[in-house]
Protein backbone atom coordinates (compact mmCIF):
# COMPACT_ATOMS: atom_id res chain seq x y z
CA UNK A 1 0.00 0.00 0.00
CA UNK A 2 1.45 3.39 -0.96
CA UNK A 3 1.54 6.34 1.43
CA UNK A 4 -1.36 8.17 -0.19
CA UNK A 5 -3.67 5.17 0.10
CA UNK A 6 -2.51 4.48 3.64
CA UNK A 7 -3.23 8.06 4.70
CA UNK A 8 -6.66 7.92 3.05
CA UNK A 9 -7.55 4.71 4.84
CA UNK A 10 -6.26 6.01 8.14
CA UNK A 11 -8.28 9.18 7.68
CA UNK A 12 -11.47 7.11 7.88
CA UNK A 13 -10.55 6.42 11.47
CA UNK A 14 -9.13 9.84 12.19
CA UNK A 15 -11.63 10.48 14.96
CA UNK A 16 -10.13 7.55 16.80
CA UNK A 17 -6.51 7.79 15.64
CA UNK A 18 -5.76 11.43 14.70
CA UNK A 19 -2.20 11.19 15.98
CA UNK A 20 -1.50 8.22 13.71
CA UNK A 21 -2.73 10.09 10.64
CA UNK A 22 -0.58 13.11 11.49
CA UNK A 23 2.45 10.94 12.07
CA UNK A 24 2.14 9.26 8.67
CA UNK A 25 1.65 12.64 6.96
CA UNK A 26 4.82 13.93 8.62
CA UNK A 27 6.71 10.83 7.51
CA UNK A 28 5.48 11.41 3.97
CA UNK A 29 6.69 15.04 3.95
CA UNK A 30 10.03 14.11 5.47
CA UNK A 31 10.51 11.31 2.92
CA UNK A 32 9.87 13.76 0.07
CA UNK A 33 12.46 16.19 1.41
CA UNK A 34 14.97 13.39 1.91
CA UNK A 35 14.41 12.23 -1.67
CA UNK A 36 15.10 15.77 -2.89
CA UNK A 37 18.47 15.77 -1.10
CA UNK A 38 19.80 12.77 -2.98
CA UNK A 39 21.77 14.63 -5.64
CA UNK A 40 24.57 12.82 -7.43
CA UNK A 41 27.42 15.18 -6.59
CA UNK A 42 28.86 15.50 -10.12
CA UNK A 43 27.60 19.08 -10.43
CA UNK A 44 27.72 21.70 -7.67
CA UNK A 45 24.36 23.44 -7.87
CA UNK A 46 23.44 27.03 -7.08
CA UNK A 47 20.64 29.49 -7.82
CA UNK A 48 20.81 33.20 -8.59
CA UNK A 49 19.36 35.36 -5.84
CA UNK A 50 17.52 37.82 -8.10
CA UNK A 51 15.48 35.17 -9.92
CA UNK A 52 13.72 34.25 -6.66
CA UNK A 53 13.39 37.72 -5.18
CA UNK A 54 9.81 36.93 -4.15
CA UNK A 55 11.50 35.13 -1.27
CA UNK A 56 13.60 36.71 1.42
CA UNK A 57 17.24 35.64 1.48
CA UNK A 58 16.45 33.55 4.56
CA UNK A 59 13.52 31.85 2.83
CA UNK A 60 15.70 31.10 -0.17
CA UNK A 61 18.33 29.54 2.11
CA UNK A 62 15.66 27.24 3.55
CA UNK A 63 14.46 26.31 0.07
CA UNK A 64 17.86 25.38 -1.35
CA UNK A 65 18.63 23.29 1.72
CA UNK A 66 15.29 21.52 1.30
CA UNK A 67 16.02 20.75 -2.35
CA UNK A 68 19.42 19.44 -1.38
CA UNK A 69 22.13 21.91 -2.40
CA UNK A 70 23.86 24.68 -0.50
CA UNK A 71 24.82 27.70 -2.60
CA UNK A 72 23.23 30.96 -3.74
CA UNK A 73 24.63 33.16 -6.51
CA UNK A 74 24.92 36.95 -6.73
CA UNK A 75 24.81 37.65 -3.01
CA UNK A 76 25.96 40.95 -1.49
CA UNK A 77 28.07 41.18 1.69
CA UNK A 78 25.12 42.45 3.73
CA UNK A 79 23.52 39.01 3.35
CA UNK A 80 26.63 36.96 4.13
CA UNK A 81 25.64 36.53 7.83
CA UNK A 82 22.33 34.91 6.83
CA UNK A 83 24.12 32.51 4.49
CA UNK A 84 26.53 31.64 7.28
CA UNK A 85 23.60 30.91 9.58
CA UNK A 86 22.34 28.23 7.19
CA UNK A 87 25.71 26.91 6.02
CA UNK A 88 25.15 28.27 2.50
CA UNK A 89 28.00 29.22 0.14
CA UNK A 90 27.93 32.49 -1.78
CA UNK A 91 28.93 30.91 -5.09
CA UNK A 92 29.23 34.33 -6.76
CA UNK A 93 29.50 37.55 -4.77
CA UNK A 94 28.34 40.89 -6.12
CA UNK A 95 28.04 44.57 -5.26
CA UNK A 96 31.42 46.04 -6.23
CA UNK A 97 30.38 47.15 -9.72
CA UNK A 98 28.80 50.47 -10.64
CA UNK A 99 26.22 49.06 -13.04
CA UNK A 100 25.98 46.54 -15.87
CA UNK A 101 26.49 49.31 -18.44
CA UNK A 102 29.27 51.27 -16.67
CA UNK A 103 32.22 48.94 -16.48
CA UNK A 104 35.92 48.33 -16.89
CA UNK A 105 36.06 49.26 -20.57
CA UNK A 106 35.63 52.94 -19.71
CA UNK A 107 38.65 54.62 -18.00
CA UNK A 108 36.53 57.31 -16.35
CA UNK A 109 35.05 54.60 -14.12
CA UNK A 110 38.37 53.03 -13.16
CA UNK A 111 39.00 55.03 -9.99
CA UNK A 112 35.62 54.12 -8.48
CA UNK A 113 35.82 50.54 -9.64
CA UNK A 114 39.34 50.01 -8.33
CA UNK A 115 38.40 51.38 -4.90
CA UNK A 116 35.23 49.30 -4.81
CA UNK A 117 36.89 46.05 -5.85
CA UNK A 118 39.85 46.41 -3.50
CA UNK A 119 37.34 46.78 -0.66
CA UNK A 120 35.08 43.93 -1.81
CA UNK A 121 37.96 41.54 -2.41
CA UNK A 122 38.67 41.77 1.31
CA UNK A 123 34.98 41.39 2.22
CA UNK A 124 34.67 38.27 0.06
CA UNK A 125 37.91 36.72 1.29
CA UNK A 126 37.18 37.50 4.94
CA UNK A 127 33.84 35.70 4.60
CA UNK A 128 35.55 32.64 3.16
CA UNK A 129 34.10 33.01 -0.33
CA UNK A 130 36.10 33.27 -3.54
CA UNK A 131 34.15 34.56 -6.57
CA UNK A 132 33.41 38.22 -7.31
CA UNK A 133 31.56 39.31 -10.44
CA UNK A 134 32.49 42.18 -12.77
CA UNK A 135 31.25 43.62 -16.07
CA UNK A 136 32.77 45.10 -19.19
CA UNK A 137 30.20 47.87 -19.60
CA UNK A 138 28.61 49.10 -22.83
CA UNK A 139 30.53 50.12 -25.97
CA UNK A 140 29.02 53.58 -26.43
CA UNK A 141 30.81 53.82 -29.79
CA UNK A 142 34.08 52.34 -28.51
CA UNK A 143 35.81 49.65 -30.56
CA UNK A 144 36.25 46.18 -29.10
CA UNK A 145 40.02 46.59 -29.30
CA UNK A 146 39.99 49.85 -27.35
CA UNK A 147 37.62 48.45 -24.77
CA UNK A 148 39.79 45.39 -24.33
CA UNK A 149 42.86 47.53 -23.75
CA UNK A 150 41.02 49.69 -21.22
CA UNK A 151 39.79 46.64 -19.32
CA UNK A 152 43.32 45.29 -19.08
CA UNK A 153 44.68 48.61 -17.77
CA UNK A 154 41.99 48.86 -15.09
CA UNK A 155 41.76 45.24 -14.00
CA UNK A 156 45.52 44.88 -13.63
CA UNK A 157 45.30 47.34 -10.74
CA UNK A 158 43.21 44.94 -8.65
CA UNK A 159 44.60 41.55 -9.69
CA UNK A 160 47.54 41.54 -7.28
CA UNK A 161 45.10 41.99 -4.39
CA UNK A 162 42.78 39.32 -5.77
CA UNK A 163 45.68 36.88 -6.11
CA UNK A 164 46.92 37.61 -2.61
CA UNK A 165 43.48 37.07 -1.05
CA UNK A 166 42.55 34.09 -3.22
CA UNK A 167 39.57 35.80 -4.86
CA UNK A 168 38.67 35.13 -8.50
CA UNK A 169 37.36 38.11 -10.45
CA UNK A 170 34.82 36.86 -12.99
CA UNK A 171 33.52 38.89 -15.93
CA UNK A 172 30.10 37.82 -17.10
CA UNK A 173 29.41 37.34 -20.80
CA UNK A 174 26.03 38.77 -21.88
CA UNK A 175 24.08 38.75 -25.11
CA UNK A 176 23.72 42.13 -26.80
CA UNK A 177 20.91 41.01 -29.11
CA UNK A 178 18.04 40.63 -26.66
CA UNK A 179 18.79 41.56 -23.06
CA UNK A 180 21.82 43.85 -22.94
CA UNK A 181 22.08 46.01 -26.09
CA UNK A 182 25.57 47.44 -26.73
CA UNK A 183 27.26 45.35 -23.99
CA UNK A 184 30.89 44.81 -24.94
CA UNK A 185 31.70 41.37 -23.47
CA UNK A 186 29.18 39.64 -25.70
CA UNK A 187 31.39 36.91 -27.16
CA UNK A 188 33.52 34.17 -25.69
CA UNK A 189 36.42 35.07 -28.02
CA UNK A 190 36.58 38.66 -26.70
CA UNK A 191 36.48 37.45 -23.12
CA UNK A 192 39.12 34.77 -23.72
CA UNK A 193 41.47 37.37 -25.21
CA UNK A 194 40.97 39.49 -22.08
CA UNK A 195 41.92 36.50 -19.93
CA UNK A 196 45.04 35.91 -22.01
CA UNK A 197 46.16 39.54 -21.81
CA UNK A 198 45.63 39.70 -18.05
CA UNK A 199 47.48 36.44 -17.59
CA UNK A 200 46.16 35.71 -14.11
CA UNK A 201 44.59 32.50 -12.79
CA UNK A 202 42.45 34.77 -10.63
CA UNK A 203 40.61 36.24 -13.58
CA UNK A 204 38.01 34.09 -15.32
CA UNK A 205 34.86 34.36 -17.39
CA UNK A 206 31.37 33.70 -16.11
CA UNK A 207 30.12 31.69 -19.06
CA UNK A 208 26.38 32.29 -19.20
CA UNK A 209 24.97 29.49 -21.36
CA UNK A 210 21.73 31.35 -22.09
CA UNK A 211 23.50 34.49 -23.28
CA UNK A 212 26.10 32.66 -25.36
CA UNK A 213 23.51 30.45 -27.03
CA UNK A 214 21.83 33.63 -28.28
CA UNK A 215 25.09 35.23 -29.44
CA UNK A 216 27.06 32.32 -30.91
CA UNK A 217 25.67 28.87 -30.09
CA UNK A 218 28.08 25.90 -30.28
CA UNK A 219 27.95 25.67 -26.49
CA UNK A 220 29.42 22.22 -25.87
CA UNK A 221 32.27 22.66 -28.34
CA UNK A 222 33.14 26.05 -26.84
CA UNK A 223 33.21 24.60 -23.33
CA UNK A 224 35.41 21.70 -24.38
CA UNK A 225 37.92 23.96 -26.16
CA UNK A 226 38.04 26.85 -23.71
CA UNK A 227 37.00 25.56 -20.29
CA UNK A 228 40.26 26.74 -18.70
CA UNK A 229 39.01 30.33 -19.09
CA UNK A 230 35.55 29.66 -17.63
CA UNK A 231 35.29 29.96 -13.86
CA UNK A 232 31.53 29.80 -13.43
CA UNK A 233 28.35 28.89 -15.34
CA UNK A 234 24.78 30.20 -15.48
CA UNK A 235 21.75 28.49 -17.00
CA UNK A 236 18.38 29.50 -18.48
CA UNK A 237 16.10 28.35 -21.27
CA UNK A 238 16.42 29.71 -24.80
CA UNK A 239 14.31 31.45 -26.00
CA UNK A 240 12.68 33.35 -23.17
CA UNK A 241 15.09 32.83 -20.25
CA UNK A 242 12.55 30.55 -18.62
CA UNK A 243 12.56 26.94 -17.43
CA UNK A 244 15.25 24.62 -18.82
CA UNK A 245 12.72 22.03 -19.93
CA UNK A 246 11.59 20.63 -23.30
CA UNK A 247 9.98 23.95 -24.24
CA UNK A 248 13.38 25.41 -25.20
CA UNK A 249 16.23 24.55 -27.56
CA UNK A 250 19.12 23.67 -25.24
CA UNK A 251 19.59 20.15 -23.88
CA UNK A 252 21.08 20.78 -20.47
CA UNK A 253 21.93 17.19 -19.46
CA UNK A 254 24.42 16.99 -22.36
CA UNK A 255 25.83 20.42 -21.51
CA UNK A 256 26.30 19.40 -17.88
CA UNK A 257 28.07 16.23 -18.93
CA UNK A 258 30.43 18.30 -21.08
CA UNK A 259 31.15 20.63 -18.15
CA UNK A 260 31.78 17.72 -15.77
CA UNK A 261 34.07 16.04 -18.31
CA UNK A 262 36.42 19.04 -18.18
CA UNK A 263 37.07 18.37 -14.49
CA UNK A 264 35.23 21.53 -13.44
CA UNK A 265 34.56 21.62 -9.68
CA UNK A 266 32.93 25.05 -9.38
CA UNK A 267 29.25 25.93 -9.38
CA UNK A 268 26.51 25.89 -12.00
CA UNK A 269 23.86 28.45 -11.03
CA UNK A 270 20.25 28.42 -12.22
CA UNK A 271 19.37 31.88 -13.56
CA UNK A 272 16.06 31.25 -15.29
CA UNK A 273 12.85 33.19 -14.60
CA UNK A 274 10.22 30.55 -13.83
CA UNK A 275 6.86 30.83 -15.56
CA UNK A 276 5.32 28.02 -13.54
CA UNK A 277 2.98 28.94 -10.71
CA UNK A 278 4.98 26.70 -8.39
CA UNK A 279 8.37 28.38 -8.68
CA UNK A 280 9.94 26.23 -6.01
CA UNK A 281 9.03 23.05 -7.89
CA UNK A 282 10.44 24.62 -11.08
CA UNK A 283 13.78 25.18 -9.34
CA UNK A 284 13.83 21.63 -8.02
CA UNK A 285 13.12 20.27 -11.50
CA UNK A 286 15.88 22.42 -13.03
CA UNK A 287 18.40 21.18 -10.48
CA UNK A 288 17.41 17.59 -11.16
CA UNK A 289 17.71 18.20 -14.92
CA UNK A 290 21.29 19.37 -14.43
CA UNK A 291 22.18 16.69 -11.90
CA UNK A 292 23.90 14.28 -14.27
Amino acid sequence: MNRRKLIKNLALGSLVFPSVVNAVANIDEKATIETNKKLKGNINHSVCRWTFDQLSIEELCVLVKKIGFSAIDLVEPKDFPILKKYGIDSSMCTGAHISLTEGWNEPKYHEVLINNYLKYIDLVADAGYKNLICFSGNRNGMTNEKGLKNCVVGLKQIMAKAEKRGVIIQMELFNSKVNHPDYMADSSSWGIELCKQLGSENFKLLYDIYHMQIMEGDIISTIKKNHQYFGHYHTAGVPGRNEIDDSQELYYPAIMKAIAATGYKGYVAQEFMPLAKDKEAALQKAVQTCDI
